[in-house]
């Protein structure tokens, strides 16, 4: 089995993270971690940096979770790239994050995790912090 978990270096990122790494062990499945944005640190503070990354994967390495990053920069599109990856990754589950948003900000800028919910052809797990 493998799980996908949309990770960015938040408290919600961190929840999910946390909840793949949770399904991983009682599954015996391996991870895809995948972060990417629309630019580097200087242009999305979600665009995790090297010692995130390296502190995620080792804790997932600690607990015997076999673990893959994807980390790039893409389109912006983050659910049409976390979509994707789960595709090419043939993942089994995806894990992604929840934050609070107003009715009135998911009409203006939409939701990316809405879109992952609502578009993945697997299951999808969502966590909030």
């Amino acid at each position: 089995m493998k799980i996908l978990v949309g990770y960015v270096p938040t408290p919600e990122g961190e929840a999910a993270l946390e909840a793949a790494a949770t399904e991983a062990v009682l599954r015996s499945a391996s991870i895809v971690l995948v972060n990417t944005s629309r630019g580097d640190a200087y242009v999305d503070e979600r665009y995790a940096n090297q010692a995130e990354l390296d502190a995620a994967e080792a804790g997932l390495r600690e607990r015997g979770v076999e673990v893959t990053i994807r980390h790039g920069v893409g389109s912006g599109d983050i659910a049409a790239e976390l979509l994707s990856a789960a595709v090419a990754e043939n993942a089994d589950l995806i894990v992604i994050g929840l934050r609070r948003r107003t009715p009135v900000g998911k009409l203006i800028l939409g939701s990316t995790a809405q879109r992952v919910l609502l578009e993945s052809p697997i299951p999808v797990l969502a966590v909030k912090a």
